[in-house]
């Protein structure tokens, strides 16, 4: 084959420092806004965003010179940087300390997008640390190893 093809999509979920929920209202959607922003500078293809107060879920398709430590650093450093150098918040901002990163298959992308996009629907019924609590089952961690993740 003399084309190189990559159709690489993962799911990412990063939360921000002890999980508190300030990302709300207006900040909500300028952060979100700003993500999607940055991330076309930076040529990474965000294919659906959202924003929640203590959260953020992205699905992003790579790029064949991506790498996964190397995008969600672009995205959670720069943005935490311009949400301070904005004040966006009042008083400092940071985002929790790592990140979540799934695989995403692409014969089931619409139903991770559609998922994406209905996080606040999702939230009425479960928190952020159950939805990622499920989330880490799914992928085959145990529970003792989802309780010693959740802690931190």
């Amino acid at each position: 084959m003399s084309h190189s093809l990559v159709k690489v999509f993962v799911h990412y979920v990063w939360t921000t420092k002890n999980r508190e929920r300030v990302l709300v209202g207006d900040a909500r959607r300028a952060v979100g806004m700003h993500i999607r922003e940055n991330a076309m500078e930076k040529k990474i293809c965000i294919e659906e965003a959202d924003v929640q107060p203590e959260h953020v879920h992205t699905l992003v398709r790579l790029a064949s010179d991506q790498q996964i430590e190397e995008v969600v650093k672009l995205i959670k450093g720069e943005s935490s940087y311009w949400i301070n150098q904005h004040e966006v918040l009042p008083g400092k901002f940071a985002w929790q300390t790592g990140y979540a990163a799934f695989s995403a298959d692409y014969a089931r992308l619409e139903p991770l997008r559609e998922y994406i996009r209905n996080q606040d629907e999702h939230h009425k019924r479960r928190t952020c640390v159950e939805e990622v609590g499920e989330f880490l089952r799914e992928a085959g961690y145990t529970e003792s190893e989802i309780a010693e993740i959740l802690r931190t």
